[in-house]
Formats: structure tokens, C-alpha cells, sequence
């Protein structure tokens, strides 16, 4: 079911959901002590029209352990200029320069610019040794950059870089999320542990949002002249009509030896699995390695999907996906092979089920006053401060002024739904070439199966050779057999996409 945005409002005279009366008061409930509800009350609080004598912040969040204990506290962090969707990451990248430039962000989150490839190689069987990056010759050829140190000369195949300098960046998520939290506390926000069971509505509009605290069975209500529904995988608990659901993604964290120091390096690795592999699964592996400065290495992969908890907090992780993710990633780098897992996690994320993404955007027809924010994906901290930014003007001005998003509005379903249709069926394409293909079709799963898909086709795909072919196929641009020709394959029975 799809939502309709309903008419923009300006919020200087509102309906008081209690008297009946006209007041210029604000009462501004965020549902959602994530990354996207933490950033929205940071931003609501720097707005030029917020003022604490007339305007009520407060974020509502259902973990006993406070902000960020879900995907926004365990993702990468990657914040990247090339990301999607396009005209939600031209405001957010400036955004996230901007605060960390006025914030300390390099000290206070761990924000800086780093080096961003994708990976293709074998993984050394265990006890099998790994030399360094460069020692047994061959960089020229496989185009591997000289600090990339810590993974296996040997055992790469090929480097290719994703965006040029100053493209990608990184925060650390759970402190991104707590600083953005604090900050915005510094200024009048409030933070309540508690699960929101209802939003209130009243003649057409939001009135309040009734909670439960952690430790109590009794409820209490909150009023709120707005609303924000920013609960990412727990949306449809609260509005069912939202069109969001899950997937989920394991993780760990890695501490080299203290005498190690890792180069900055986001990989997007394609791992070639040694027959010994004592996990006896895939054989070929995709998971994705993030250095942070601290030196600490966070990798994250795909396991065993849960059932969706009813707290965030009953997330459960998996020891034996964990510890899988280590094998993979340890099999192509001494280092990591050497250190120490810390922590192991589970997440879940929110996409749009019907396709796109995110929504962004007053629900109207719902409701006047209730705002959407979900349904982001992997690309969340990537994409937060953009979000919030637009929301804060949707709020305080009544229409949305740092961008065109109109086709994020609860009312879409996202401008990339077709690209979607089309992913599909080139999946089924690829089905098909099972067959035919000499390395191709294991190139193709791989992009397909990744949680950065999809990203923006023009300005990734086309950074890498078999990424350029299948950005054709599903811009229409070829069939897939061109697509096999231009990655040196044939014998394919005539399969046209579009």
C-alpha cells in the first residue's frame, strides 16, 4: 500500500491538540533514537526559526541502553559522495563536511576521508601463509595501491578503485549517532527511554504519542503538534500502511596488534574461498572490510536471517556467522588473521519493500503533522544529515528547501523503483548464463547480492569493467549477450532485458 503525501503546511500557527485553540508552540516528537532521528533533532535544534521557549524537542527511544543500539550504532560508517539516491547524497555529503568541520567531527566521531575499492582474489587456506602486499611482485598488473598493505600480494587478482579523492569518507556510527544525540541535547532536546505502542490522531492530525517505559507496564502519553516516524524496521509496528521491511547483516570488529597499523581502505571483496574451507558453504564470499583510525577493523557479511524482535534490544547474534565473517576476511590478510574479534552484532535495516527509497516526507492523507523518515538501507549515516535538513525545513517552513525531493515523498515509491524491475530481471538473465559464463556470472551474482545495490549506476557501476556491463544491461543500453561479449564470454542463447 502506498502512502499520499497530503498538503505542505507552515508550521508558525498550529492546531493545540489539547485546547482546541491556535498556538505558535511546537511540540516535535522523533520516534527513533537512530541515526536519522538522532541527526533530525540535531538539525531541528540549528534551525534559524527554533527557539527552546517555544519549541519542544524530544526523541523517543524503545532500547534501555539509550541511542544508536541498532544499525546506526553497527554499520560501516561509510559516507560516500557516489552514493544513493542521488539527490539526497549531493545535500548529505556537503553536510557531513560541514559538521564535522564545525563540530570536531575528526576527533569527536572519527570522521575522515578514505580510500575505496573493490577487491577480487583467493583466500589462503589455514596455516597456508600470506605474504605482504608487493612482496611477491605483481602490483602493476592487479593495480593494487602501494599502502594497501595488509591484504595479500599474492593472493589478489585484481584492485580496482570505486570514486577518486575526497569522494568517500567515514564516520563512526555509534559515536556519529551519540554525538548528534548530545549536541542536540546541548540546546534543549530531550531523550526518553521508552517503546512508542500508538501515535495519536485527532480530527485529521497528530495529537501525541503514547509510550511504554522500559521497566513499566503502565503507559504515558507525550504531546505533539509533530510528529517524526523514524523507527526504521519497526515503522509498520506503529503505521502498517508503511511499506518498509528488513534485511539483516552480521558484523564484528577486529583489533589488530598494537604494532600493526592499518592504511585507510573501504573493501568491497570478492574472495575466492580455498577448497579446505572448514565452513563448507559458499565458495565464493563478498564481505566488506572497513579500517577505522583507531586502527580497530570492522568487516560485515551476510548470515542466518532472524525473525524481526519486538525490541531492538532481543537482536540476536550469531557466533558461528561471526566467526565465519573472520575466516573469510582473515584468509586474505595476515593482520586480520592475527588480531582479536571484540565485539560480534546483528542488524536489521529498513528498505522499501515496493522498491526506491527512502521515504522523506509529511503523510498527509495519514495524518497532518506525521513525518516519514525511513527506509534507507545500508545507506543511513551515509545519508542522515540530508534527512534531517529537509525535515527541519518541512517542519519550521513548511516546504523543503536544500533539495528536490519530491520523489522521496511518502506519495513515491522512489525514483530507482524501475532500476529495481530491472534488477530483477536481470537476475533472471543471469540464471539463465549459469552455464555459459567463464567468471562472468559469479561477477554478476556478486554485485547483485550486494546490501550497496542499488547504487548510482552512472557514477559507480562505470568505475569497473564487469560494473560498467551490467549498469548497460539494466539502463537498457545492451542485452546480455553484449553483456557476455564484453566480458570475453559466448555460447549464450539470445536473452534480451528491457
Amino acid at each position: 500500500m502506498r502512502l499520499a503525501l497530503g498538503p505542505l503546511r507552515t508550521a508558525r500557527a498550529l492546531h493545540s491538540p489539547l485546547s482546541g485553540t491556535m498556538t505558535n508552540e511546537r511540540n516535535i516528537v522523533i520516534i527513533g533514537g537512530g541515526i536519522i532521528g538522532c541527526t533530525t533533532a540535531y538539525y531541528l535544534t540549528r534551525h534559524p526559526s527554533f527557539s527552546p521557549s517555544s519549541t519542544k524537542i524530544t526523541v523517543l527511544e524503545a532500547s534501555r541502553n539509550g541511542v544508536a543500539q541498532g544499525a546506526s550504532g553497527k554499520a560501516g560508517g561509510l559516507v560516500a559522495s557516489w552514493a544513493f539516491p542521488r539527490e539526497l547524497v549531493d545535500i548529505s555529503f556537503a553536510e557531513h563536511v560541514k559538521l564535522a568541520e564545525e563540530n570536531g567531527g575528526a576527533a569527536r566521531w572519527g570522521w575522515r576521508y578514505t580510500n575505496c575499492g573493490s577487491w577480487e582474489g583467493r583466500g589462503a587456506a589455514d596455516g597456508e601463509g600470506i605474504a605482504k602486499s608487493g612482496e611477491n611482485g605483481g602490483r602493476a598488473s592487479t593495480g593494487l595501491p602501494d599502502d594497501l598493505d595488509w591484504v595479500g600480494g599474492d593472493l589478489t587478482t585484481a584492485y580496482s578503485p570505486i570514486a577518486g579523492h575526497k569522494a568517500s569518507a567515514q564516520v563512526h556510527p555509534y559515536l556519529f549517532t551519540s554525538g548528534m544525540m548530545d549536541l542536540a541535547k546541548e540546546k534543549g532536546a530531550e531523550l526518553i527511554k521508552g517503546k512508542a505502542v500508538n501515535i495519536n490522531k485527532d480530527g485529521g492530525r497528530v495529537t501525541g504519542v503514547t509510550y511504554q517505559e522500559s521497566d513499566e507496564a503502565q503507559t504515558k502519553t507525550i504531546p505533539a503538534t509533530h510528529v517524526v516516524l523514524a523507527a526504521g524496521p519497526w515503522t509498520p509496528s506503529l503505521e502498517p500502511s508503511v511499506p518498509i521491511s528488513t534485511t539483516f547483516g552480521c558484523s564484528i570488529t577486529i583489533r589488530p596488534k598494537p604494532s600493526v597499523t592499518i592504511s585507510p581502505y573501504v573493501l568491497f571483496t570478492e574472495i575466492q574461498l580455498p577448497e579446505s574451507d572448514s565452513f563448507g558453504k559458499a565458495r565464493v564470499v563478498s564481505p566488506e572490510i572497513y579500517t577505522r583510525p583507531d586502527n580497530e577493523v570492522y568487516a560485515s557479511g551476510h548470515g542466518s536471517v532472524p525473525l524481526l524482535p519486538d525490541n531492538i534490544d532481543d537482536v540476536p547474534v550469531s557466533d558461528e556467522d561471526c566467526n565465519r565473517i573472520f575466516s573469510y576476511v582473515a584468509s586474505i590478510s595476515q593482520e586480520l588473521r592475527e588480531g582479536t574479534i571484540e565485539r560480534r552484532q546483528g542488524c536489521f535495516r529498513p528498505v522499501v519493500s515496493t522498491g526506491g527509497g527512502p521515504i522523506i516526507g509529511e503523510a498527509g492523507k495519514i495524518a497532518k503533522g506525521l513525518y516519514i523518515a525511513t527506509g534507507h538501507t545500508c545507506w543511513g549515516i551515509c545519508n542522515a544529515p540530508g534527512t534531517a535538513k529537509a525535515l527541519a525545513e518541512l517542519i519550521f517552513e513548511g516546504k523543503i528547501k536544500c533539495g528536490r525531493l519530491d520523489k522521496l515523498a511518502p506519495n513515491e515509491t522512489g525514483k530507482m523503483a524501475e532500476q529495481i524491475r530491472r534488477l530483477s530481471r536481470c537476475w533472471s538473465v543471469d540464471v539463465q548464463v549459469h552455464e555459459a559464463r567463464t567468471g562472468v556470472n559469479r561477477r554478476l551474482e556478486h554485485v547483485l547480492q550486494s546490501p550497496y545495490f542499488p547504487h548510482n549506476m552512472k557514477s559507480l557501476l562505470e568505475q569497473t569493467s564487469h560494473h560498467a556491463a551490467i549498469c548497460a544491461i539494466l539502463l537498457n543500453d545492451c542485452s546480455a549477450n553484449q553483456y557476455l561479449a564484453m566480458n570475453g564470454s559466448s555460447g549464450m542463447a539470445e536473452v534480451e532485458v528491457g
